[in-house]
C-alpha cells in the first residue's frame, strides 16, 4: 500500500496570512501532495525567542484560517519536542507516529539557499523530497539542481507576517491579508498592538 504524501510547511505563522494559505493550497492542488500540515514552530533556532507570539495563539490562528478545508491541517507536533526544534528531529518523530504517511518538506527558496547550515542537512537531502516555492530576491542557490528538490510555480508572495504585525501596531487594517476569523482573534486578544 502506498503511503499518503504529506507536505510539512514549517513556520512561525506569526500571524498566518494569505501568502501562507496560497502556498499550502497550491501545493495540494498542483503537486502530488495529498495534504499540507502547517507545523507551527515554538522557536526557530535562527529567530529571537522574544519576538515570537505565544505558540498557542499562533496555532489557533492557523486553525481559524484553515477551518473547513479538508486537505490542510495545523500541527503542534513541535510543541512537545525539545527546544529549539530541528527539522530532522521532527521528521523522525513524525515518521514513528504516522507510519502510513510519507513526509515531504515544503520550503521557500530563501530557506533552500541556507539549507546546508541546517542540522543534518545531508540526511534531509538524502532521505526527503523537498518541494520549493519561489521567494522574491532568492534563487535557491546550487541546491535547486539536487535530485531531492522540486521547484514549483507557486504564485510569488511578497507578503510577510512582519508587515501584518507592523500594520496592526500602526493601527492600520489588515483586511484581506489574512482571513477575517484571524483578524477577529488578533483584535479580541489585542495581539501585536
Amino acid at each position: 500500500m502506498s503511503k499518503t504524501k504529506v507536505g510539512l510547511f514549517f513556520g512561525s505563522f506569526n500571524p498566518v496570512h494569505i501568502g501562507h494559505l496560497i502556498i499550502a493550497n497550491y501545493m495540494v492542488n498542483y503537486t502530488d501532495l495529498a495534504e499540507v500540515w502547517f507545523v507551527v514552530s515554538p522557536q526557530n533556532p535562527f529567530k529571537e525567542k522574544k519576538s515570537l507570539g505565544n505558540m498557542y495563539d499562533r496555532l489557533e490562528m492557523v486553525e481559524l484560517a484553515i477551518a473547513g478545508v479538508d486537505h490542510l491541517k495545523a500541527s503542534d507536533i513541535e510543541f512537545n519536542l525539545p527546544q529549539p526544534s530541528y527539522t530532522i528531529d521532527t521528521l523522525i518523530h513524525l515518521a514513528e507516529k504516522y507510519p502510513t504517511k510519507e513526509f515531504v518538506l515544503i520550503m521557500g527558496e530563501d530557506n533552500l539557499q541556507g539549507l546546508r547550515k541546517w542540522k543534518n542537512a545531508d540526511i534531509l537531502l538524502r532521505d526527503y523530497q523537498i518541494v520549493v516555492y519561489p521567494r522574491p530576491g532568492y534563487d535557491g542557490g546550487d541546491l535547486k539542481e539536487h535530485p531531492s528538490v522540486k521547484l514549483t510555480d507557486t504564485p510569488l508572495m511578497e507578503l510577510s507576517s512582519t508587515f501584518l504585525r507592523q500594520s496592526v501596531q500602526a493601527g492600520k487594517s489588515i483586511k484581506f491579508y489574512t482571513p477575517d476569523a484571524v483578524i477577529d482573534f488578533i483584535d479580541k486578544k489585542g495581539l501585536y498592538a
